[in-house]
């Protein structure tokens, strides 16, 4: 199947923390792929990536970083898709990152989400792919549901325990 998501990562020890967004997509069964590209390193590849990203039929990009967190401002500079950055818990847990990622300049857009939430990333993707696709809409649909019914499973396991332990001190 042809990816409609990216996912980057300034390197490979962020993959730990982006797994979770590829566990999300997997069970889902929405395309992606995974790539390490460095804002700082390889910088001639991440242009080349984000220009060629929407001929290749990517949707959304995930950028991930820490510390100086150039990636996801980089990749946004270079296209006109959605990039959403992941800001990767390392110096100053993770607040450096993050600052670097949602302030950008006028006009370069990249979407936050909390730091280390990769798993978030991956639904805010899904949900912009939803608004024209029927089929992950769907999906992003029968997740929410499934929240719902975690908390109502959660509520209901409260309950048993406050009436026992209200039993037992009787």
């Amino acid at each position: 199947m042809t990816p409609i998501v990216s996912i980057i990562m300034g390197s490979t020890s962020d993959l730990p923390v982006m797994e979770k967004a590829c566990k999300w997509f997997e069970e889902n069964e929405i395309p992606f792929e995974l790539n390490a590209l460095s804002a700082h390193r390889t910088p001639d590849a991440v242009e080349s990536f984000a220009k060629g990203a929407q001929s290749r039929g990517i949707r959304v990009i995930i950028a991930a970083a820490g510390m100086a967190a150039a990636l996801p401002g980089v990749i946004a500079a270079s296209t006109t898709l959605p990039v959403i950055g992941v800001p990767i818990k390392g110096m100053l847990d993770g607040l450096d990152a993050m600052l670097s990622i949602i302030q950008m300049p006028p006009g370069i857009p990249v979407a936050t989400v909390g730091v280390n939430a990769a798993q978030n990333a991956a639904i805010l993707a899904a949900q912009i792919i939803a608004l024209s696709d029927a089929d992950v809409a769907q999906k992003v649909a029968a997740h929410k549901a499934g929240l719902s019914k975690k908390i109502e499973k959660a509520n209901a396991e409260l309950a048993a325990i406050k009436e026992y332990k209200f039993k037992v001190e009787r």
